[in-house]
């Protein structure tokens, strides 16, 4: 499979789990182009034309000639310098010959503008009947927060490695996010847990989560009691990361009686005990293994790669 069609199938795959219409998509899309031409000179040159086709910023093809045959992956959540010297090792050592590192969380232009994807956040208020204006004004405080905390990182270190060992390197974000979002929501909407405990055992008995259990970082119920009520449960796990604070209040005046995501700021944590809402901690890496798996299964389904598993993610198959 080369290079170029599994950063597109893995588009391709993510489009579809993806919270807005499709309508939205193809408007965001549609803005990008429309940007693109009233540019000029240096920032003409410089725009991503990934834009075009592509609604997640934070999911790039980092490095590498895309039309090359990638047969085996390694794979991870965060794949930096040691993991890319992990790879360029492994294919000195003769351990299979690694064609692609593909990490979850994004690296260079990629993380650069990773803020970006939080609009779809707003989509997902929406859904649980919270207007888009109120939406939109609530998510851009926090948007701006992150955006300014990006800036001064060193964007392009790691895909500098990359380049310098010339193995080719992607990242693949929010299509992953999407898909484990999607699975976990259907399956609270489908199931109905009464108490936040159900809620928790659902979760535990999904392979990736009992294998965060033994890893000590499993599943566990951050605000609230094992008997109380679950009430209607929002899987907030996609959207680059975490939202606005002000959102508690309004996601209990919405019916949401139990969140459930994948970390929790201690900011966030005091505002939403306040508003009195369950939160239920599924798991940081547990989640991007289960987004992660969810997405490599539909790749599969295009054509079967050879998977190296690596830095807290493990490949488990459905």
């Amino acid at each position: 499979m080369r290079l170029i069609d599994i950063y597109k199938t893995a588009v391709k795959k993510g489009v579809l789990k993806d919270p807005r219409k499709q309508s939205e998509i193809k408007e965001e899309l549609s803005k990008a182009r429309k940007e693109f031409k009233k540019l000029k000179g240096p920032d003409r040159a410089a725009f991503d034309k990934e834009r075009f086709t592509n609604p997640y910023a934070d999911t790039r093809i980092l490095y590498g000639d895309i039309n090359t045959e990638v047969k085996t992956v390694i794979v991870g959540v965060d794949m930096e310098a040691q993991e890319l010297l992990l790879a360029d090792r492994l294919n000195d050592r003769g351990i299979g010959k690694i064609d692609l590192v593909m990490a979850h969380h994004p690296e260079g232009n990629a993380w650069a503008r990773f803020y970006d994807v939080m609009g779809l956040q707003v989509a997902m208020l929406e859904r649980l009947g919270i207007p888009r204006e109120v939406g939109n004004d609530l998510l851009k405080e926090r948007m701006g927060e992150v955006e300014r905390a990006v800036p001064p990182a060193n964007h392009a270190r790691n895909v500098d490695m990359a380049r310098l060992l010339d193995i080719p390197y992607m990242c693949v974000h929010t299509p992953a996010d999407n898909h484990v979002a999607d699975y976990l929501q259907k399956m609270f909407d489908s199931k109905k847990p009464a108490k936040l405990s159900q809620v928790v055992s659902m979760l535990k008995n999904i392979p990736e989560y009992a294998d965060g259990l033994k890893k000590n970082a499993g599943p566990k119920i951050l605000i609230g009691e094992p008997d109380k009520k679950a009430g209607k449960v929002f899987v907030d796990m996609t959207g680059g990361t975490e939202g606005s604070k002000k959102v508690f209040g309004r996601l209990s005046q919405a019916g949401v009686g139990t969140i459930v995501a994948m970390h929790l700021s201690e900011e966030h944590f005091k505002i939403a005990k306040g508003e009195h809402i369950n939160v239920v901690i599924a798991g940081h890496i547990a989640s991007d293994t289960l987004g992660l798996n969810l997405l490599l299964d539909e790749i599969d389904k295009v054509e079967k790669l050879k998977i190296i598993d690596c830095s807290g993610f493990t490949r488990i198959k459905r």
